[in-house]
């Protein structure tokens, strides 16, 4: 069968898709290749056709999920700011709800993988590392202009930190009440550091 101009990286695009939400829910070594092709619609042969190994899926999948919050981030904060509001509380509340933690698939793969990938080769980290990097120049660039840059790149990597962990305890407890409160103290605690840096 003859295929369109475009198919396989439309393909291509599915699989990684699919494997970003898959990992952030179920991780990278409980995600199994054949059944993340079987319900992105393909056959566990037709893998490697698009990839060398499953470590350059997850790579290209940790990119993927990152280009998408980085992008949710900025959308946010930019929307915050033409209200008259903070950009970085925008971030803040919307990272720290639970929404995003009882829906890790659609989240942060920080939040989500981080642990994990920490024990992975050194490219996949570096994926990770530079995910970080970028997240953290976003809350950096919503602090005041008057925090001086060495000063707003540490804060902003302590609120990031601050925030990743949050989210991660209160994914943990299952006293719904009790994580309800982990989240509101990790919003009060992020806010309260970045207006300690002013």
């Amino acid at each position: 069968m003859r295929y369109g101009k475009g198919h396989k990286e439309q393909t291509h695009k599915r699989v990684v898709d699919v494997a970003a939400a898959r990992f952030r829910a179920n991780g990278i070594e409980g995600t199994g290749v054949a059944g993340l092709m079987a319900d992105a619609g393909l056959t566990h042969g037709g893998f490697y056709a698009h990839f060398k190994s499953k470590d350059d899926l997850v790579r290209e999948a940790l990119a993927e999920a990152h280009a998408h919050s980085r992008e949710i981030w900025a959308k946010e904060a930019k929307a915050a700011r033409e209200r008259g509001e903070d950009g970085l509380e925008a971030i803040v509340r919307r990272y720290l709800r639970p929404t995003h933690r009882d829906r890790p698939e659609a989240g942060c793969s920080v939040a989500a993988l981080a642990p994990e990938v920490a024990r992975n080769d050194p490219d996949t980290r570096d994926v990770m590392a530079h995910a970080v990097d970028e997240m953290a120049a976003i809350i950096g660039s919503e602090l005041p202009p008057t925090v001086p840059e060495g000063k707003a790149r540490e804060t902003a990597y302590a609120i990031f930190a601050l925030m990743i962990g949050t989210l991660q305890l209160a994914r943990i407890t299952t006293d719904q009440a009790l994580s309800e409160a982990i989240l509101q103290s990790g919003r009060d605690a992020a806010l309260r550091l970045a207006r300690q840096a002013a």
